[in-house]
């Protein structure tokens, strides 16, 4: 993003948020136009669709996500400081993208043919076998005991991403120290 004009930032910023909030489907171009404080024929100037500037926020996150997944893949490092990284990596972005998770399962569900090609589709999408055969291998080596590697990859997502989905019912019903 760093060759786009102030006002490309801005639609890119304001398209974030809304698709985040409203999906796909529930967003407006209007909305996003409103959001980034330009008139709707600016916008399309821009971006002539919606699809389309959905296509690059949504890969923008996809990157943002997993390019320090694959490069840790590309490094001689451990099992544990890969797997490290994979948990830093889904905490640091949906920190700073807290709606991420919930827009990713919304999306899925509404489209799941078409969210599955756009995830696995990107240059920066993580290689699950090469994770997979490294569990293995950590399994065999008794660095991490015998499990299903596919099980153990879910696992570690899930429970990355898992408090940020919950946040809302963890905060509302959980008061520390009581």
């Amino acid at each position: 993003m760093e060759s786009l004009s102030n006002t490309e930032k801005q639609i890119i910023e304001a398209a974030k948020k809304i698709f985040f909030q409203k999906g796909l489907s529930g967003a407006r171009m209007q909305d996003i136009a409103d959001e980034a404080g330009i008139n709707k024929a600016l916008l399309h100037y821009y971006y002539r669709s919606k699809d389309k500037l959905f296509d690059m926020v949504f890969e923008d996150a996809m990157n943002e996500m997993f390019v320090d997944i694959k490069a840790s893949q590309r490094k001689d490092v451990t099992l544990k400081e890969k797997i490290t990284v994979v948990v830093n990596s889904y905490i640091t972005v949906i920190g700073r993208n807290p709606y991420l998770p919930l827009f990713i399962l919304h999306e899925v569900n509404q489209h799941p043919e078409r969210m599955v090609q756009r995830m696995t589709g990107g240059a920066n999408f993580p290689e699950i076998k090469s994770f997979i055969k490294d569990i293995q291998t950590g399994a065999k080596k008794g660095v991490i005991r015998k499990v299903d590697p596919l099980q153990l990859v879910i696992s570690i997502i899930s429970m990355s991403i898992f408090p940020f989905v919950a946040r809302p019912m963890i905060q509302g019903n959980i008061r520390v120290g009581q």
